[in-house]
């Protein structure tokens, strides 16, 4: 299993082998292109000498701001988003002792108690539960029964709808035109 989201080999192997990492670039997939979020958990891993729930959590607020303020910016809403990031960190430390991938995996869950599980982490809401579990689903490994019902729309087999679906240049560009058709109905509306 390999990654390749954000067309960078190094970001794209700290997605594939640092869950926490991989949470991180979903928590940042707003108001920025895929590649730009997902490319966020590289730069902080350099920028700070490492990327774990336990090492974010304990990091001075100033300290993890200056490095996602730092150019290029991980995100263009760095004040929030740094934020939102120690809060996730935290609850993965305080629910899942630190262990991202504790929150699919810990009791062989299926696919509703992953998504249920991924609603009670800061930053992920309806949808981005729902296509990070699609993600998890598709490209990561997970195979709890019911994953592709509890991440429907975005678990459908061959679909093109969010980053669950982006496995190279030619899919990223898929989805890209998904989204943007998916944008002109919701305007035309």
């Amino acid at each position: 299993m390999a990654l390749h989201i954000t067309g960078d080999p190094v970001a794209d192997d700290l997605l594939t082998t640092n869950p926490f990492a991989l949470l991180t670039g979903m928590l940042l997939d707003q108001q920025v292109t895929m590649e730009t979020a997902f490319a966020g958990p590289a730069k902080i891993d350099e920028r700070l000498g490492g990327l774990s729930p336990a090492a974010i959590a304990g990091t001075d607020p100033e300290k993890l701001l200056a490095a996602f303020k730092e150019s290029p910016a991980v995100h263009r809403f760095p004040g929030s988003m740094a934020e939102r990031l120690q809060a996730l960190a935290q609850k993965l430390v305080d629910d899942w002792d630190g262990d991202a991938s504790a929150v699919w995996t810990r009791g062989a869950p299926d696919g509703a108690e992953v998504y249920k599980r991924l609603r009670t982490l800061p930053g992920f809401g309806e949808q981005k539960a729902k296509i990070f579990l699609a993600l998890l689903g598709k490209q990561y490994g997970f195979t709890g029964a019911g994953w592709r019902e509890a991440s429907a729309p975005y678990g459908a087999d061959g679909s093109s709808m969010s980053v669950a679906d982006i496995v190279d240049a030619e899919s990223l560009a898929r989805v890209r035109e998904a989204k943007k058709a998916a944008k002109a109905a919701a305007k035309a509306k």
